[in-house]
């Protein structure tokens, strides 16, 4: 069977699951090769220590990097990180002081990253490290404290979707314009939960910074990693920092790994099935904006300079787009020049080692004569921490790589996205601009999407405590993107005094109303397809359960909806064809906006064949195999990793 490199990848490292090649839909545990997390390494130390847990399993695996609050000097910050330090120099884990830089420059620029590795971190844009060759996604605080326990985390495998780039970006377009681009022109959640495999010649001509910026931002496209392939680009970074490394004594890989990955670069299978692919010229690219308040709306250049929208905040600075390049071309468009008196420019490089190159090169004075005002390596405005957040009524002009309301400060603000090259120019001119003219223009869509063949038909064994079946009456809820507020309100998110009865009262009240009155225990919901998109609040996954429904059906989930119902014991299966079927059986309730629907009949799930049965037909679904089995029948990933550890008997046995 051919496999795509996502699939290829995650079978490299996996731990459990099918005895075969791994295909998209397959739950099985992982063995990452590292798990970063920042200043929220103190949520995930309480999550560890509320296991049970008391040593990290392999302290190889863990790197803290201090970078999100940096500038809060306040007696609990201090306390904070003192706390992680302590603990990090207690299991013998990497730790990143304050001040060293971003989590994730820190991850590709010291060498924890390579070709073929499987590197999360707790925070969205690990997608970053796609750029290495490697597999980056984000992990949820309770899935990095299950690392930190076990050495191993549990992972779905995504539907993947090839990007071919062709062409060459012309000289004043950037990596950064590709990613707004990309995001601008599929907008429409064609890339939500998948995998990105970025192929085509075009990929050769980008640096490894430009391809840092799009696999970073393919987070705010929807996808749940950006993956490009190894070259030669690859191999001279990777080459450069191992120089350095083996200088300062910190090698992370050897050079006999460095010839394999040059000589024999892992890819997909030239047959490997894709769910769709989407084509870019790189050539059609120009510089672009995103937003305001928003990834998903972009404008050209063009189209800004003739609206000269004035801006009172510029930003240079985050994980996308602060290295010695950005730092360089903002640099040589404000050579000699001033900021406009009615803008505050703020400058951040991406690490210590980024600002010493930078002063070392004369970059950092050019920025600071110009007028910029430097902040330390951070996330800092970025993230809504610090100094220079925008304030209401302001708009600000970012080299970041999120913009929604109210993240940089006041939600009264608005807040465009650009490369660091339009920020500069923008900072001179007060307006939105760029250091050279282009005509307006957008890249030709080309998008071809395939049919997915159903999911075959698998026996699996039942483990002890798993359901081998269900059967239940069906209950329709037929909206996409039924979101966690609809399915638990933020009335009633931050109670603490909700009881499971309580909340099964409220489940889905700004959905339907009626959905409570309408449903019994034992029911089976059947929901659209991104079932659960939205926050990651967990309530929208216990609100169900505790209303007694033993599982949800839908043509998709949001990904953090499924990792919170499995890490919490409820469960969820996809099947996009009963979904579509029963869109169409009840086409005329759908049409007349009905909310619930629940026809009186009922849907029979065999989990040990992977089949559905409704109304005479027969469906399939991937296969539970023992990894989701087994997070059900423990009660959910805490309960599962006590009883790894052997804490459950070792409390029954009063130790």
């Amino acid at each position: 069977m051919s496999q795509t490199v996502v699939e290829k990848i995650a079978q490299l490292h996996m731990s459990e699951g099918p005895k075969r090649k791994l295909r998209a839909g397959d739950f099985l545990s992982i063995r990452p090769h590292h798990v970063m997390t920042h200043d929220n390494t103190s949520a995930v130390l309480k999550k560890f220590k509320a296991i049970g847990a008391t040593k990290v399993k392999d302290p190889r695996q863990p790197v803290f990097a201090l970078d999100h609050d940096i500038q809060n000097t306040s007696d609990d910050n201090i306390k904070k990180y003192k706390l992680i330090e302590k603990f990090a120099h207690e299991q013998g884990i990497d730790f990143y002081m304050a001040g060293t830089g971003i989590g994730h420059q820190i991850m590709v620029e010291r060498g924890y990253v390579v070709p073929e590795s499987f590197v999360v971190a707790s925070d969205s844009h690990s997608n970053m490290y796609g750029a290495m060759g490697a597999i980056g996604t984000p992990v949820v605080r309770t899935d990095a404290a299950a690392i930190w326990a076990t050495g191993e985390f549990w992972w779905s495998i995504p539907r993947t979707i090839q990007v071919v780039l062709e062409g060459k970006l012309r000289p004043g377009v950037t990596g950064k314009d590709v990613i707004i681009t990309l995001a601008g022109l599929y907008n429409k959640d064609e890339v939500l939960n998948a995998a990105l495999e970025f192929a085509g010649s075009g990929v050769h001509t980008l640096t490894m910074d430009e391809r840092l910026s799009i696999a970073n931002m393919s987070t705010e496209w929807g996808a749940l990693t950006g993956w490009f392939p190894v070259d030669q680009v690859t191999i001279s970074y990777l080459r450069q920092r191992h120089g350095v490394a083996r200088w300062q004594g910190t090698e992370k890989f050897t050079e006999e790994e460095l010839l394999k990955w040059a000589r024999a670069p892992l890819g997909p299978d030239k047959d490997a099935t894709y769910a769709a692919k989407i084509e870019l010229d790189l050539a059609q690219v120009t510089p672009h904006v995103s937003g305001p308040d928003s990834v998903q709306v972009m404008h050209s250049v063009a189209q800004m300079e003739e609206k000269k929208i004035a801006v009172h905040k510029a930003y240079l600075l985050s994980c996308v787009n602060s290295r010695v390049s950005d730092l360089e071309a903002a640099a040589k468009v404000l050579a000699g020049k001033k900021i406009a008196e009615t803008v505050k420019f703020y400058v951040a490089p991406a690490s210590k080692h980024v600002q010493e190159e930078a002063e070392k090169r004369g970059i950092w004075k050019t920025l600071v004569d110009a007028g910029a005002i430097t902040l330390p390596p951070s996330c800092g405005p970025c993230i809504g921490l610090g100094t220079g957040l925008l304030e209401a009524g302001e708009v600000g002009i970012s080299a970041t790589n999120r913009n929604f309301k109210g993240r940089m400060g006041s939600r009264d603000a608005r807040c465009y996205l650009a490369s660091p090259e339009v920020v500069a120019a923008s900072a001179l001119a007060g307006y939105i601009t760029g250091p050279v003219h282009f005509e307006h223009a957008n890249p030709n869509i080309m998008l071809s999407e395939y049919v997915p063949a159903a999911s075959a038909a698998e026996a699996v064994s039942i483990l002890e405590g798993f359901p081998a079946s269900v059967k239940g009456r069906l209950v329709f809820v037929p909206q996409d993107n039924l979101n966690t507020d609809g399915i638990y309100g933020k009335d009633y998110t931050y109670r603490e005094d909700m009881t499971p009865e309580m909340m099964a009262k409220v489940v889905m009240e700004n959905y339907d109303p009626e959905f409570s009155a309408k449903t019994s225990a034992g029911d089976v919901v059947v929901g659209g397809s991104n079932f659960g998109t939205g926050s990651s609040r967990e309530q929208a996954v216990t609100a169900l359960k505790a209303k007694g429904i033993p599982l949800v059906i839908a043509g998709s989930f949001s990904q953090t909806y499924l990792r919170n119902a499995f890490n919490n014991g409820f469960l969820c299966i996809e099947t996009p064809e009963f979904v579509a079927e029963l869109k169409q059986k009840f086409a005329a309730q759908v049409a007349n906006k009905k909310k619930t629907i629940v026809p009186g009949d009922e849907v029979e799930i065999d989990f040990a064949t992977s089949t559905l049965k409704y109304a005479g037909e027969t469906f399939t679904f991937p296969a539970l195999g023992s990894v989701p089995q087994s997070l059900v029948a423990a009660g959910g990933v805490e309960n599962l990793v006590a009883q790894k550890l052997g804490l459950h008997e070792m409390a029954a046995a009063g130790k």
